[in-house]
């Protein structure tokens, strides 16, 4: 520490001249006295031969002289004072940006809910639905878990909670569908440099409540006149028996059943046409329909209750939701002893068959099986299910309608099916026809 020589008394009696002028306070400090009367400090040294004035702010002596004390020190060990405030500066400056970054990045980074609402309005918008149904999926099963989180801090463990739940429920299916959605979200973010990784990547989907399994449940002869002599006891809507029937003889979704409105159908023509935002691929088809396809529209016609819709919902302000029909039937094969919720039917077995539980999907694949039992060609078949063609060098060279085919398909199908219906199925078997088509 250097020996000071002013006094505080000399330096508040310093008087102002015409100049202004220094006084030493030892060893490089200096006072300067202005001729307006005000004073300052200054730390004068030479550095590589050049002689510098680094000044010292402040009016507290003690400090000030602390100041000088460092600057001492730094120029022992041979540093310049004022590149030394320059570069602290400048660290302190780029200390404070980063500071600041980071704070903007913890501020900004994106929550699993805020990435579903981007990835809903830039990915899943163009979806028939617009993302509805995987909204509903996620806001029941996924946000409440990780929605909150930064989707950055999303690990393997968090992914794998979501599945577990869904596990322990018993949907093993529904664990399967999430993963893979969860998976398409964050492969999202990371094409739009939200996420560095994806905390999918390494999950096995066969991992994920065991290996997939195939359903190929489908109505045997004898289990549709079991059906037909059962339907009654069912107590069913007359126009969820027609679907049932519509759905057997036509090949079509629910979905597709429960959109369609009355000017898709032609009687005249004996066509119903499919829009493309009604089809699960996004391809408009249209069905010939048999002349028992045709039996079911018309009772449908005879109780219709609205003019757009062939099954609207109970205020004929849309079509009906497609799950009223599959819970009507699923109501109605409920297991041995359980009993029917409350507000649900009470014939709770009415319509339970010998090859066991059914669901109105599997009516499209025995439509399917029945017809090539027919000896109807499988690319035939095929076209009558609207199927989009696997084979690449088909898909891109072959396109004939096969219209003719597919009339002769599902007239052959509706005579089957009636045949099966009536009170002598037993003496039916089932015979090829003629000419396969």
């Amino acid at each position: 520490m250097a020996k000071n020589i002013l006094e505080p008394k000399q330096i508040k009696q310093a008087k102002p001249k015409d100049k202004e002028y220094l006084l030493n306070d030892g060893e490089n400090l200096f006072l300067r006295v202005r001729p307006n009367g005000s004073q300052d400090w200054f730390f004068i040294y030479t550095f590589n031969e050049k002689r510098i004035k680094l000044a010292i702010d402040g009016s507290d002596l003690t400090k000030i002289r602390e100041k000088a004390d460092i600057y001492r020190k730094q120029l022992k060990d041979k540093i310049n004072p004022k590149q030394k405030l320059v570069d602290d500066e400048i660290e302190k400056q780029k200390t404070e940006e980063a500071k600041r970054q980071s704070e903007l990045a913890i501020n900004n980074r994106i929550t699993v809910n805020a990435l579903f609402n981007r990835w809903e309005s830039l990915h899943l918008c163009n979806l028939k639905d617009k993302g509805a149904s995987i909204r509903r999926v996620f806001e029941k099963d996924v946000l409440p878990v990780i929605g909150s989180m930064a989707a950055e801090d999303v690990r393997k463990a968090h992914i794998v909670t979501v599945t577990n739940a869904l596990i322990s429920r018993g949907v093993n299916r529904m664990s399967k569908l999430i993963l893979s959605l969860m998976r398409q979200m964050f492969r999202f973010a990371q094409d739009q440099d939200i996420i560095d990784n994806d905390p999918t990547s390494s999950i096995r989907k066969s991992a994920i409540g065991g290996k997939d399994t195939i359903r190929d449940r489908y109505l045997k002869d004898d289990e549709i006149k079991e059906l037909s002599v059962k339907l009654p006891d069912g107590k069913l809507l007359i126009s969820t028996e027609c679907a049932i029937w519509i759905m057997l003889s036509t090949c079509c979704r629910i979905g597709e059943l429960c959109k369609a409105e009355w000017h898709h159908l032609n009687k005249d023509h004996k066509t119903w046409k499919i829009p493309a935002e009604n089809s699960k691929n996004g391809k408009a088809h249209t069905i010939y329909l048999s002349d028992f396809a045709i039996q079911q529209f018309e009772r449908l016609e005879s109780i219709k209750s609205s003019d757009k819709w062939v099954y609207p919902n109970t205020r004929n302000t849309n079509h009906v939701c497609e799950k009223s029909i599959t819970k009507q039937i699923g109501d109605r094969q409920l297991a041995d002893g359980r009993e029917p919720m409350t507000g649900r039917s009470q014939h709770c077995e009415a319509l339970k068959l010998s090859g066991g539980k059914w669901t109105p999907h599997d009516l499209r694949r025995t439509g399917a099986t029945i017809m090539g039992g027919l000896g109807i060609r499988p690319d035939v078949i095929e076209r009558c299910l609207n199927h989009i063609e696997q084979n690449k060098m088909k898909k891109t060279y072959q396109h004939q309608p096969l219209i003719e085919e597919q009339k002769q398909a599902w007239k052959l199908l509706g005579e089957r099916i009636q045949l099966l219906r009536n009170k002598n199925a037993d003496n039916v078997v089932t015979l090829k026809p003629k000419m396969a088509v």
